[in-house]
């Protein structure tokens, strides 16, 4: 199929709060061609992107899901997004969203691929996760369909999941209260989905009556699965730090980035996205957070 935007299209910014770099087994970006694999309502799908000098985005998919994932494309490019009534209030925000007309926040339209990485970031070091990540990939999910790269895998399903036996959870290092998480999920697959329906604040309060699942990870989930333009990652190691240092020069924790950000509400995550891709970072000091190696344990 052929989607020409009707808006300026960014396709990496879009795209880019999918992707884990090289960690990211489902999701590739090989010469000019963005490749995503994953399970969708009529079953694992591949999806492949690919953006025309003259704009157009051609899109092909195979598998079971290649219909779900065709008739996604413009949401997954940002087609559902709403930014009326988004004001800058900072000059930096206005500068990265002067900078930045081609971002979008897109929307997967699935909860479930989203929910299993992000329980996988919780509370662990960004390489501890996209290990676990890729490993999960690589022995429990399966060869995306399609002439995609080799590499490339459909994250394993909630059935997958929970067939996954202690030693093996071990084995990619996931910690216990981790692997809980994603059984019980696993569990209510299914309604989890629903969220996409709901959406907003309704849709993230959904996700969070599973065990393990608290706002952070719920707010991952839905910037994801809907591009929730409000849902801003509390709890984060990072965010606070890079929002207080590009806005007020300092360090900041959650409480007062609730407070800086109050302003932009709906649309807080917007804010984010736009210091994000206008390249704002945290002074690098102070102590490393330690990493583990639950493998080991």
């Amino acid at each position: 199929m052929e989607w020409r935007p009707p808006f300026p299209l960014d396709l990496a910014a879009v795209l880019g709060p999918l992707s884990r770099g090289r960690g990211s087994l489902n999701f590739r970006s090989e010469r000019g061609v963005w490749w995503l694999a994953a399970n969708t309502p009529s079953g694992e799908g591949t999806l492949a992107l690919l953006r025309r000098p003259d704009g157009v985005v051609e899109a092909d998919a195979w598998g079971p899901g290649a219909e779900f994932l065709l008739d996604g494309v413009p949401a997954l490019l940002g087609a559902e997004d709403d930014d009326t009534g988004f004001v800058a209030h900072h000059p930096v925000v206005a500068r990265a969203r002067h900078d930045a007309p081609g971002l979008r926040l897109g929307s997967t339209r699935r909860v479930w691929d989203s929910l299993v990485l992000a329980v996988l970031e919780q509370k662990v070091t960004g390489k501890e996760a996209i290990r676990s990540w890729a490993e999960l990939c690589r022995w429990f999910g399966t060869p995306a369909p399609g002439p995609g790269p080799a590499s490339l895998r459909v994250p394993p399903s909630p059935v997958a999941i929970r067939s996954i036996v202690d030693w093996n959870w071990h084995r990619i290092g996931v910690d216990l209260k981790r692997r809980t998480a994603l059984i019980n999920a696993a569990r209510v697959a299914p309604r989890l989905e629903e969220a996409v329906a709901l959406r907003g604040a309704s849709g993230r309060a959904l996700l969070r009556k599973v065990s393990g699942i608290g706002v952070w990870t719920a707010a991952e989930i839905a910037q994801r699965a809907w591009g929730d333009p409000d849902a801003v990652s509390f709890g984060d190691y990072n965010i606070p730090s890079m929002v207080g240092h590009t806005l007020l020069g300092r360090r900041i924790d959650d409480e007062a980035m609730a407070e800086l950000l109050a302003p932009y509400a709906p649309q807080r995550q917007r804010a984010v996205r736009y210091l994000e891709v206008g390249g704002a970072r945290a002074p690098r000091f102070g102590p490393r957070i330690e990493l583990r190696d639950y493998r080991a344990m």
